[in-house]
């Protein structure tokens, strides 16, 4: 039998624990799990993708932009009527919503020139206005960005809020009525 230093090319043959490899399979103590310091949530997520669940796999896709995902199209309101406003830099455009309290949002997209395909999402948005009766989430869609208000549950009515789109500081200022 020839003993080779620790790092060196080989191994006793006579001890099954020296024939596995020593880096790239299994754990330490031999088995095959493999630890990780990530957190659980971060897992979850992970195996989702991996697992293509439907709201991590892409729904829809431009034929040069991004993807559209089904997280992104689920939960919207009902009935909800938001027009598609064509924003200018430093102007403020005013846009009329109308939808129906089902707990559901209804959403403005906006997008600006730019990109492969002509258009592009909005580096970021600031909410300069808030609603008082509901919550406004500004986030990016495919090659567009999009603004969604959800209602408080139970409220009917007008609201209204004002964002400003960069880096052309667009501004949108929205009234919104809410039916039952």
């Amino acid at each position: 039998m020839q003993t080779i230093p620790a790092g060196g090319a080989r191994r006793s043959s006579s001890d099954p624990a020296q024939l596995r490899p020593r880096f790239g399979r299994g754990a330490p103590d031999g088995s095959r799990r493999r630890r990780t310091n990530l957190p659980a949530a971060a897992l979850l997520g992970l195996a989702a993708v991996l697992a293509g669940c439907a709201n991590h796999a892409p729904v829809a896709a431009s034929k040069s932009g991004p993807p559209v995902y089904a997280i992104d199209l689920q939960g919207g309101a009902a009935h909800c009527n938001a027009p598609k406003p064509a924003l200018r830099p430093g102007k403020t455009t005013p846009v009329t919503v109308k939808l129906g309290n089902d707990g559901g949002w209804c959403g403005i997209t906006v997008a600006r020139k730019g990109g492969t395909d002509g258009t592009e999402p909005y580096a970021a948005g600031l909410l300069l206005t808030p609603a008082a009766h509901g919550t406004v989430y500004i986030h990016t869609v495919g090659a567009a960005t999009r603004i969604d208000y959800t209602p408080a549950p139970g409220f009917v009515g007008r609201d209204s809020f004002t964002v400003s789109l960069l880096p052309d500081e667009a501004k949108v200022a929205a009234q919104v009525t809410v039916t039952r």
